[in-house]
């Protein structure tokens, strides 16, 4: 597994590939077990790295998880082959606004993809939470641009920028949800139904 996990990493280097950061990670996994998270829904495999790591974090943890673009969906596909876990991690090659998830639910929603569309992730898959469940959403920080934003000169990051500050305070402003920001790996917000805030390890 250790193999299968730096060949990843070496790959992600090699080709621009971004995966989350390792504290990000560690805190994912530490809420998994201390909550004891079964089901995860993944919005953004990428190379398969985030769904791999979270299924390790117990052994009766399922995943399903959604990605796009058809040259990381088969290299996920590969990586979870090797790493022995293709039972217990379904990889979707669909765009996730398309995918009908119906009579499915989930203890924790992963929202690791197109920062241009967050909202309308977590509005889709807000639906398939399970009581006690929560949704984290990934790079809230934007490689820490998002607290630079006049030191931007390119125009599609800039609007990209916006597009989190807005999530952000949609997320704040969220009549449903209670929402915290950690300060971890490129920025973590975790967000839980207002009647489930005995959840634990997000205090």
């Amino acid at each position: 597994m250790n193999d299968v996990i730096k060949e990843m990493e070496r790959y992600a280097e090699a080709n621009n590939v971004p995966i989350i950061e390792p504290d990000s990670i560690l805190f994912i996994k530490k809420y998994i077990k201390l909550n004891d998270v079964k089901k995860i829904l993944e919005v953004g495999t990428a190379i398969g790295y985030s769904a791999i790591l979270m299924a390790t974090a117990k052994d009766d943890v399922e995943v399903t998880t959604i990605e796009r673009d058809d040259k990381r969906y088969r290299e996920a596909v590969k990586n979870v082959n090797e790493a022995g876990l293709d039972d217990r991690i379904e990889v979707v090659f669909n765009d996730a606004l398309d995918v009908n998830l119906a009579g499915y639910s989930y203890d924790l929603i992963f929202i690791d993809a197109a920062k241009s569309q967050l909202k309308k992730y977590f509005e889709k898959f807000q639906n398939y939470l399970n009581p006690g469940g929560v949704i984290i959403t990934d790079n809230i920080k934007f490689h820490g641009l998002v607290a630079e934003k006049d030191k931007i000169e390119s125009k599609n990051v800039r609007q990209l920028v916006d597009k989190i500050e807005d999530y952000k305070e949609y997320l704040q402003n969220n009549d449903e949800f209670i929402t915290k920001f950690y300060d971890v790996g490129d920025g973590l917000a975790v967000s839980f139904r207002k009647n489930d805030e005995s959840i634990k390890g997000i205090d």
